[in-house]
């Protein structure tokens, strides 16, 4: 199968991959027929899967434009995926002029793409890395020109853990990321969540998961805190993720327990 000009050399086409899948459900074009075909087999075991990628998007931004609230001009976003519309570093830099923002992703698709349309972008920076080694994150050379440790920080995490299984610590992940930080730095997560109503789809879903190289580890909330140990939880605590900081102008989305989202505050 002869692969597109923008797939780097040695990517397997014939794998579907989560970040290309993320990308096909928000409307991308960075994918592969097997990645269309695992995110409509997804849809049809829960109906509705691909709209919660679209409310996790929008989360996203509105973790953004709070956090430059909060006055974070520093941004490492941990699990980027294949670059869309509403950008962190867009989102970021049109809300403080004076934020950075280093992706990070494991998949070299997303940071070939990243790098080619981030180039010439002085304030933004793409890495490729691994979120289950985060100290070759927070300690390689790129990450520490572009981004100020000793200054406020905002981690995202934005449906990355649940490929986390639990033997790869990711609480242990979590704290070395908090450590990391000053005080007055954040961490925010989206993440997804058993459904005891939809039982048997998000078995189904699970066992389509583990078709993948990223097998999905869904958690309850309380796991979730347990994650977020030694973080100040900020409101609206561990919540579904279209009522964290709702946008009165995006209507009244119905809450979706399949995916969470919670903010912690380093001390």
């Amino acid at each position: 199968m002869e692969s597109p000009d923008w797939v780097p050399n040695g990517i397997d086409v014939t794998v579907p991959n989560a970040a290309r899948m993320y990308d096909y459900a928000l409307g991308g074009y960075h994918n592969f027929a097997v990645d269309r075909e695992f995110v409509e087999r997804a849809e049809k075991a829960i109906p509705g899967a691909t709209l919660v990628a679209h409310m996790n998007r929008a989360f996203l931004g509105r973790a953004v434009r709070w956090l430059a609230g909060q006055g974070i001009r520093q941004f490492l976003d941990i699990g980027s995926g294949i670059p869309t519309l509403g950008n962190v570093h867009e989102i970021a830099l049109a809300a403080a002029p004076d934020a950075r923002v280093m992706y990070v992703d494991l998949d070299p698709v997303a940071v070939a793409h990243s790098r080619a349309i981030l180039a010439g972008q002085p304030r933004v920076g793409v890495l490729e890395a691994d979120v289950r080694k985060p100290q070759s994150i927070t300690d390689h050379p790129d990450v520490t020109e572009l981004l100020d440790f000793s200054e406020p920080v905002a981690v995202l995490l934005v449906a990355v853990l649940h490929f986390v299984p639990d033997d790869d610590d990711p609480a242990g992940i979590l704290g070395w990321l908090r450590d990391a930080m000053v005080g007055g730095s954040y961490i925010v997560l989206s993440h997804g969540a058993p459904v005891p109503e939809l039982g048997g789809e998000v078995d189904t879903l699970k066992k389509l998961y583990k078709q993948t190289p990223t097998p999905l580890h869904l958690r309850s909330s309380e796991q979730i805190a347990h994650l977020l140990s030694g973080l100040d939880v900020v409101e609206p605590g561990i919540v579904p993720i279209s009522e964290w900081h709702p946008d009165p102008n995006d209507g009244d989305p119905a809450p979706h327990q399949a995916l969470l989202a919670a903010a912690g505050r380093t001390r």
